[in-house]
């Protein structure tokens, strides 16, 4: 069913309306973005996902699954399942942005003067399922980055810039911010600034550090930022408390705490578990339901 347009709507969202009193003064009374950061440590057991990967790296494919594209086809996933994971605020209003994005960098080279290029994945609803999707997403980015050594995304468009005047950046960044607030951000920018997009991830196993935490930005429209730790073997404990060592991985998971309550978060996070408990689940369409328990 086609939702209801209201003149309020953005481009790249749906106005909320009917909102409770509390909900619509949060964004005047508690500050912006980064003042209302909720933080959350999710370890998961990745024994189901290296069993999975093994299975579908079998034929031993030119480009591999790993297990970022499952964390990624999980979130994305999640926050297809989860509208008010898509919320943002703006302007000091709320949105439901009308696509599943997924942001994050790859670097060109692991090498200390190689840049990054910042990705953006958009969720195909009527699709493949998301694993797939980002598998297939990635394969072709990190072509294009590494092998023709393109300038992907929103790159291309900071180097132009970069070197204004600063009395000139001042007065460009003034003049983006009031067409931010009034919904008027160009399509052209914001298309590929990672910052507007359902979740930012950055992958800092994959250069081998940890962190718990990132901060949001009070610039652009994203609400929910994932870092990605080491794996790691940790002692897992079963119902009977018997203890095994499997292969873990532990997410950092910040989120404009204005845009939903705790218990959808907890909900949330229980179909992400369930989903890398069974990974197969991303291979499904992506509307799939995934039953959880409570």
């Amino acid at each position: 069913m086609e939702r209801k347009r209201s003149r309020r709507d953005r481009k790249d969202g749906y106005y909320l309306a009917g909102l409770d009193s509390m909900h619509v003064m949060m964004p005047f009374l508690f500050g912006n973005r980064t003042a209302n950061e909720a933080v959350l440590g999710e370890v998961l057991d990745m024994t189901a996902v290296d069993e999975w990967l093994q299975a579908k790296n079998s034929d031993s494919p030119e480009f591999k699954y790993t297990w970022f594209h499952v964390i990624a086809a999980a979130l994305a996933k999640t926050i297809y399942l989860r509208p008010k994971m898509n919320y943002f605020i703006s302007g000091h209003r709320y949105y439901e942005r009308k696509k599943v994005i997924v942001a994050f960098n790859v670097k060109r080279q692991f090498a200390d003067e190689s840049e990054e290029a910042m990705a953006k994945f958009v969720l195909d609803p009527q699709g493949a399922g998301p694993v797939d999707q980002v598998h297939d997403y990635v394969q072709s980015f990190v072509h294009k980055v590494r092998v023709e050594d393109r300038t992907e995304g929103i790159t291309g468009t900071l180097d132009i810039v970069k070197n204004l005047p600063r009395p000139l950046f001042r007065l460009m960044a003034w003049a983006l911010r009031k067409l931010e607030y009034h919904g008027l951000y160009p399509d052209s920018l914001a298309k590929d600034d990672p910052s507007y997009s359902s979740v930012y991830i950055t992958n800092l196993g994959s250069i081998k550090m940890s962190a718990d935490y990132h901060h949001l930005f009070d610039w652009g429209t994203n609400s929910f930022f994932v870092t990605i730790g080491i794996r790691k073997p940790r002692a897992i404990y079963d119902a009977q408390g018997n203890v095994t060592v499997h292969n873990t991985i532990k997410l950092g998971l910040t989120i404009d705490e204005r845009i939903a309550d705790g218990y959808y978060f907890a909900k949330s996070l229980k179909i992400l578990r369930e989903l890398i408990a069974h990974p197969e689940l991303l291979e499904l369409p992506v509307d799939t339901p995934v039953e959880i328990e409570g």
